[in-house]
């Protein structure tokens, strides 16, 4: 069935679920309940949502339902996902003139028409604020999950060889890359190519926050300095003024590259994991290390925009800060999604730790300039600008925790027990995430528990996420207003899915970098029981991704040569069996299973089979090479490609 030899383990362990399990299945089973109920609320029969926003929100609405479909959500959440993708980007590809959307950031105010706001399925210049890596790696994380649940549907395998496209210069259309020099054009592009020209308003946007006369709602996201240091609020009014202003913003900000570009890896890497061409990859190493290039040239510290021939501050006088979402105006926390993701897309298409410098390079900057408070909190600069180093506050965790789990090394676990120490306001043992979107403070407390200092954190993660989605159900069943109102009102539907503590559970990694990061379990499992499978895959294949239904997994230990799991059958009267795979994407080997009773089988593969009798339970220790096999969306009985009907 797999593609190297699978050995089977068979549970003989009879005892009573641990909390933990019971609780997961709970939260799986509430969440495959909660999501067509959002669907029959917030929905049409199209598929199409009764809110309007911005593409990246409309996304974003069903972020996370083919992750749980990937993880052991039932089959109907990914038929909604699939559905609901597929109507935005239609909905999105079309003038809905009849439809009004709020701004964002202006609500009871004003109501602008919704726009076409996709050519070729993938975003394009209508709204240029949207179409950078910041919202388009929030929206394509959606499609990303796709691959993951189901890498045969060939309207997606073409869709991500088309979008990738966009990036590496196969489409004449959409000149975003520079091969020479080794840059993405412009901070703002599409798959209809670069922004270069901005308008006043537009240009208002980037500058102080918003659309004329709205501006300064949002808050800074570039900046003209050093030309103009301190940019009056009114440029705009005056003429003359303003197209100096726009001539000077598309001058140097809109001509060169962005260190947040560093997302678009993880729309390259996609469609290498569905096709395993060695363009795609190629195209991720040489832009990763370009910008590796960069900052060695800057001294170590990486800069926040290149110009047109790839040299840091090319635009602004050597200035490397102050470009968009830069080290002057958003900071580290933004540049840190991107290079995460940059350096995660490049070890798991190359292997080699090395990469991951440029991540850990830039959390030892800004650890070398810490500062203790006076309440004992330590605390580094998040920003630099014309006065230097700024804007200090406690370090977020999510990019420590990235890291540590990438390379498992004792120089990164340092770094989580330095922020432990100094830490003061904080309680990592009670970190409740407070939205899919955070700053990964939770993550402390998954840190802890591979620690031996949290041991309620499995049952008590899961519980957080449970909560959320009871209270998701309960809105929506209070939902009394009709199509017309909600369309009226213009309010995001309730989130109803969260894969956060399911990630960190039973997958054994921190939750995704959210604004398009891919998934990091260090394993994943694929249902092949032969009965009982509720409800049957649609396809006639022999598994399908996911525990299967009564089956709860933790990964319980994590090192740098292995992996604990526990696996249990809550289910008394029928067996289950599963396939355990080693990495997201079969990036690594198991050497060896250890089971209860210290019984020990040779693996040298990506797959161990595991029976569980009826309310059984087993615990394996998998040792692990890591990141040693080329990485692939292929499911286990694939082969050595995935069987797509239409390319």
């Amino acid at each position: 069935m797999t593609q190297d030899s699978t050995p089977t383990i068979t549970a003989s362990k009879i005892a009573a679920p641990p909390a933990w399990a019971l609780v997961q299945r709970r939260l799986i089973e509430t969440m495959n309940d909660a999501a067509p109920l959002v669907v029959e609320k917030y929905t049409e029969r199209g598929g199409a949502p009764y809110y309007a926003d911005d593409l990246d929100d409309l996304y974003e609405i069903f972020f996370g339902w083919g992750l749980f479909y990937a993880i052991g959500g039932s089959e109907s959440v990914l038929e909604m996902a699939l559905d609901k993708w597929n109507a935005v980007t239609r909905w999105a590809d079309s003038d809905v003139v009849s439809r009004k959307k709020h701004g964002m950031w202006y609500r009871g105010a004003h109501r602008e028409p919704f726009r076409q706001q996709i050519t070729k399925e993938y975003f394009n210049l209508t709204l240029p604020h949207g179409a950078e890596w910041h919202h388009m790696g929030e929206a394509n994380m959606t499609f990303y999950e796709m691959g993951l649940a189901d890498p045969t549907i060939s309207e997606n395998f073409r869709r991500a060889r088309r979008f990738a496209g966009f990036l590496i210069g196969e489409d004449p259309g959409a000149p975003n890359y520079d091969p020479v020099h080794r840059i993405i054009r412009s901070p703002i592009h599409s798959s209809v190519g670069p922004y270069f020209e901005a308008n006043a308003h537009e240009a208002a946007w980037w500058l102080q926050g918003g659309e004329i006369p709205f501006a300064r709602n949002y808050g800074l996201r570039t900046t003209l300095h050093p030309v103009i240091e301190d940019l009056e609020l009114d440029w705009y009014e005056d003429p003359d003024r303003a197209d100096e202003v726009v001539r000077l913003f598309n001058d140097m900000v809109l001509n060169g590259d962005i260190a947040n570009n560093l997302a678009a890896t993880g729309l390259v890497t996609n469609a290498f994991l569905y096709t395993g061409e060695e363009k795609y990859r190629n195209w991720v190493l040489d832009y990763v290390e370009a910008w590796i290039d960069r900052t060695k040239a800057n001294g170590g510290i990486i800069p926040d925009n290149v110009g047109p021939t790839g040299k840091p501050g090319e635009q602004r006088g050597g200035q490397w800060w102050g470009g968009i979402y830069g080290w002057s105006t958003r900071g580290f926390n933004n540049l840190a999604h991107s290079i995460t993701i940059g350096v995660q897309c490049a070890l798991l298409l190359s292997g080699d730790y090395g990469y991951l410098d440029l991540l850990r390079s830039q959390i030892n900057l800004l650890l070398d300039q810490a500062q203790t408070r006076e309440d004992g909190q330590l605390v580094v600069p998040l920003k630099h600008g014309p006065d230097g180093w700024s804007a200090y506050g406690p370090i977020r965790l999510k990019e420590l925790a990235h890291l540590y789990h990438l390379s498992m090394r004792e120089e990164d676990r340092k770094l989580l027990v330095r922020a432990q120490e100094g830490e003061a306001e904080r309680d990592w043992t009670n970190a409740k995430p407070h939205s899919e979107k955070n700053d990964g403070t939770f993550e402390g407390g998954r840190f802890l528990y591979y620690e031996g200092q949290n041991p309620e954190w499995p049952e008590t993660t899961l519980g957080w996420d449970l909560e959320a989605c009871v209270d998701a159900i309960a809105r929506s069943r209070a939902e009394t207003r009709d199509p017309e109102q909600l369309i009226i009102d213009n309010v995001h539907p309730p989130l109803s899915v969260f894969t956060k503590a399911l990630t960190q559970v039973a997958l054994g990694a921190p939750q995704s970098v959210y604004n398009g990061g891919l998934n990091q379990g260090v394993v994943r499992y694929f249902d092949v029981t032969s009965n009982d499978r509720n409800p049957a895959p649609l396809r006639s294949e022999p598994g399908r991704p996911g525990l299967p239904k009564d089956v709860a997994a933790l990964v319980d230990e994590l090192g740098a040569d292995r992996v604990g799991v526990q696996l249990v059958n809550l289910d008394r009267d029928r067996s289950k069996s599963l396939i355990v795979q080693a990495g997201m994407f079969a990036q690594h080997t198991f050497t060896s299973c250890e089971s209860d009773g210290g019984v020990v089988v040779e693996v040298n593969g990506r797959h161990v089979q595991v029976t569980l009798p009826p309310a059984s339970q087993v615990r394996v220790v998998l040792g692990l090479q890591r990141y040693v096999n080329t990485p692939t969306y292929a499911l286990p009985w694939h082969g050595d490609a995935i069987p797509v009907p239409f390319r």
